[in-house]
């Protein structure tokens, strides 16, 4: 059939993954470090992709592909969302540490606060997250950044994510943790690599969309491991 769908081109992708984050149906991915549409069936044509692309490699075009198949989407939505949840076990909860981890003089103490971490699948709502101090962090950052706990997340409450290899919109989750939580302040802390606009851009995105005035900083990581 005849329809709109979208067409990505690869020369002119920079690997962000900000619109395969920002794709509901989960019809872009990344393929060798570059966006590429999975299933013609998944797209529905609406463009969701096309404003968060920094390089404009999104477009529309009207052309013969498969009609979009909206139960085969609910489905595949349903099982990433099932899987999710199996992953965390169901378990939401504090794990604040005061004792050293590791032996020797090189012993330190885990800042990691609660649990789960990953942005996908830490709850919207929790205990935890009342008058919390937001880290949202690029998986990246931690090998990257030697003092990585002692410097951002001791005190904080972590998220972490990738938007080059997650296919979720990080704004609609994070729009609902600022929105339904009394957060305190959001500090992002991303690599210089292009692939990190795409969480950046969502934190400031869902910031906006809550309403609220929150104290937001961005602070950027180099590829040796320093602070830009």
């Amino acid at each position: 059939m005849n329809r709109r769908i979208i067409t990505i081109d690869r020369e002119k992708c920079n690997g962000c993954g900000a619109c395969a984050a920002a794709c509901h149906e989960g019809a872009i991915g990344m393929i060798d470090g570059k966006a590429a549409l999975l299933s013609e069936d998944y797209c529905d044509g609406l463009g969701d992709c096309l404003p968060v692309c920094p390089t404009d490699a999104i477009t529309i075009e009207e052309r013969d592909a498969p009609a979009y198949d909206e139960a085969a989407v609910r489905a595949s939505v349903a099982a990433k969302e099932a899987s999710s949840k199996a992953c965390t076990g169901g378990q939401s909860r504090s794990t604040r540490r005061s004792t050293p981890i590791g032996g020797g003089s090189g012993a330190s103490v885990s800042r990691l606060a609660q649990w789960p971490c990953q942005i996908k699948l830490l709850p919207t709502r929790a205990p935890y997250l009342d008058g919390a101090d937001l880290l949202v962090a690029a998986d990246c950052t931690a090998y990257a950044y030697a003092a990585f706990h002692e410097d951002f997340m001791r005190g904080r409450i972590t998220l972490i994510g990738c938007p080059k290899l997650d296919a979720v919109d990080y704004t609609e989750k994070l729009c609902a943790i600022l929105s339904e939580n009394r957060i305190a302040s959001l500090c992002v802390l991303r690599m210089e690599v292009p692939c990190c606009s795409g969480i950046e851009h969502a934190a400031r995105r869902a910031l906006l969309l809550s309403g609220k005035e929150i104290p937001f900083r961005v602070v950027t990581v180099s590829t040796e491991g320093k602070i830009l």
